[in-house]
């Protein structure tokens, strides 16, 4: 598999222009679900399976591993630490960002599903255009290496209670859809 494809579907999720991003991270005051832990895999659309690890990295800390191949064997692709939060329906995770764009921070949105799935979206970053342009956020667009992002620099409370709004449901665009990877037996 070509290393490049996955660093481009990643760079979209958590490192490129296609981003909301925000000043401040989520706190770590929270515990992820137990359930999060561990090894997830999936098929990206060019049909190569790549692997997503996801450790206790410290207290309410955690780390994931993206990379190709077994877990076991894969050189690591993207490693990065996040923080979540669990507010109304929803659980989010935030994550730095490099210097390269902008050293703030992301918040995606997940779930776990009854069929043992890790769905991760991302926010629609039109639609939090427009919202600003409302007045329901303060932010700007920022220009980033893929595209024009977003940096809100509304507080999290006002973030969350935005985000949290049934008539918001639509600002969570899927992005990556993770199976439990099945303990092999001996």
């Amino acid at each position: 598999m070509k290393v490049w494809r996955i660093l481009v579907a990643l760079s979209c999720l958590l490192l490129g222009g296609c981003l909301v991003t925000f000043k401040e991270p989520i706190p770590a005051n929270e515990a992820a679900p137990i359930a999060l832990l561990g090894e997830w895999t999936q098929l990206d659309e060019w049909g190569d399976r790549l692997f997503l690890e996801i450790t206790r990295a410290g207290a309410n800390l955690y780390q994931a591993r993206l990379s190709e191949g077994s877990t076991d064997s894969a050189a690591s692709l993207e490693t990065f630490g996040f923080t979540v939060s669990h507010h109304g329906r929803r659980w989010y995770l935030s994550a730095g960002l490099p210097k390269s764009v902008g050293a703030n921070f992301a918040i995606a949105g997940f779930e776990l599903t009854r069929n043992n799935e890790l769905v991760i979206y991302n926010l629609d970053v039109a639609r939090i255009q427009q919202d600003m342009q409302r007045g329901l956020l303060e932010g700007q667009t920022v220009t980033m290496p893929e595209a024009d992002g977003v940096l809100i620099t509304s507080p999290l409370d006002k973030v969350f209670g935005y985000l949290d709004d049934p008539a918001n449901a639509g600002l969570f665009v899927e992005v990556a859809r993770y199976q439990r990877v099945e303990l092999q037996e001996p």
